[in-house]
């Protein structure tokens, strides 16, 4: 099925060649390979001005003829694709005591990925490390620093000064200035800074299970837990940057009133293990647990799956999304223990007998989750045409 993509043009020629540009690029992406009255579908524009910008994006290197395909009684229909080393996303996710890094290709291959641990989190530490791990991924892969398109940074959140604190993830020396600003100079390169959340979900997007989803919810495990949000395509920030911090919602566990991510989060797992004499340190001790049927570590999944259910009604009848996905540094094992143990709450927009997808679904789990959601938030700029830039 061919989804068209709504065209916003504008008067700025320039402009707007470059906006048909993302355009025809992003219908490409979402079918995999096309031919050009295909494009011209999906992309709105017409077949004339999709061969003048696929002339372009295959002298600029962007994409790459494909292979023919027959089209019924008509001539063979020249295929085209999107071209991996046409291009590169740069990932950086900075934690407290390490900075994760993620080189992708222009189809968000992974090149290089690899974690360096910091001597401290000052601002001028990670400044340049982050620095110096840009240098060594480009003479490790070969790739010219010309076909950079962009780093993407992923911070713990919130941003600014506000009424949440969490010592777990604050960073001294962010909370004033403009972080995409900061890394912008170190970097020499556009930059693009978002919470783990949303980045993971616009990976997800581009890549997983929401992919061709528009508006979808994701619950994001890091050492807390966070929300993405999706809408019309475009990740919800809120006014300074911090829309989506679930974890500090309230919800009900045992009859008690508690603070979301205390019950459902990295950090809640490990708190309530050790706390019965259990030490996690990492992902392998808990899928550990998990195999061996701990039963602590299985109460403590009952728990979560009941203030998810709290969550969830929360999250579906706000924000009416397609979907809520669960991902990030969590064991598959455990969020698919949790998404089976959730009881769906049926007073919801969601409950819906005509529905399309689970109402919750699991999405892509693992350390590098959030690093390469920041890589792919410099593709999702590549891929995705906006109003402002076709004026």
């Amino acid at each position: 099925m061919v989804t068209t993509l709504k065209p916003q043009l504008g008067a700025n020629p320039e402009r707007a060649r470059s906006h048909n540009k993302q355009l025809v690029l992003r219908a490409i992406r979402h079918v995999g390979t096309a031919g050009r009255a295909e494009i011209a579908r999906a992309s709105g524009l017409s077949t004339q001005a999709v061969s003048n910008i696929i002339s372009d994006l295959l002298r600029e290197g962007l994409l790459v003829e494909q292979g023919v395909r027959s089209a019924g009684r008509g001539l063979p229909v020249q295929q085209y694709a999107i071209k991996p080393d046409g291009g590169y996303a740069f990932g950086v996710e900075v934690r407290p005591t390490a900075v994760f890094i993620a080189l992708v290709d222009l189809v968000g291959t992974p090149l290089l990925t690899q974690r360096t641990p910091l001597v401290d989190a000052q601002k001028a530490t990670i400044l340049d490390t982050v620095s110096a791990q840009l240098d060594d991924a480009l003479s490790k892969t070969h790739v010219p620093k010309a076909l950079l398109m962009g780093a993407g940074i992923v911070m713990p959140g919130p941003f600014g000064d506000t009424g949440l604190t969490g010592a777990d993830s604050e960073l001294p020396g962010w909370n004033t200035g403009d972080p995409a600003e900061s890394f912008a100079n170190e970097l020499d390169l556009p930059v693009f800074v978002e919470n783990d959340a949303n980045a993971a979900a616009m990976a997800e997007r581009m890549n997983g299970v929401a992919r061709g989803l528009d508006d979808f919810a994701y619950l994001y495990f890091g050492q807390g837990l966070g929300l993405g949000l999706v809408q019309n395509g475009q990740a919800v920030q809120g006014a300074f940057g911090n829309a989506g911090e679930i974890g500090h919602i309230t919800v009900i566990v045992q009859d008690r009133p508690v603070e979301l991510e205390t019950a459902t989060s990295r950090l809640s797992v490990q708190a309530y293990l050790a706390g019965q004499g259990v030490t996690v340190t990492d992902m392998d001790d808990l899928n550990s647990l998990y195999s061996s049927a701990n039963r602590h570590l299985l109460v403590w999944l009952d728990q979560a799956a009941q203030a998810l259910s709290s969550a969830l009604s929360i999250i579906e009848n706000l924000f009416d999304p397609q979907t809520v996905i669960l991902g990030g540094a969590m064991p598959d094992d455990l969020l698919d223990h949790i998404i089976a143990h959730t009881v769906l709450p049926e007073r919801s927009v969601a409950n819906r007998p005509d529905r399309t997808h689970p109402r919750l679904m699991r999405g892509t789990s693992g350390r590098m989750t959030a690093t390469l959601g920041a890589a792919a938030l410099v593709l999702h700029q590549a891929f995705t045409p906006t109003i402002a830039e076709a004026r």
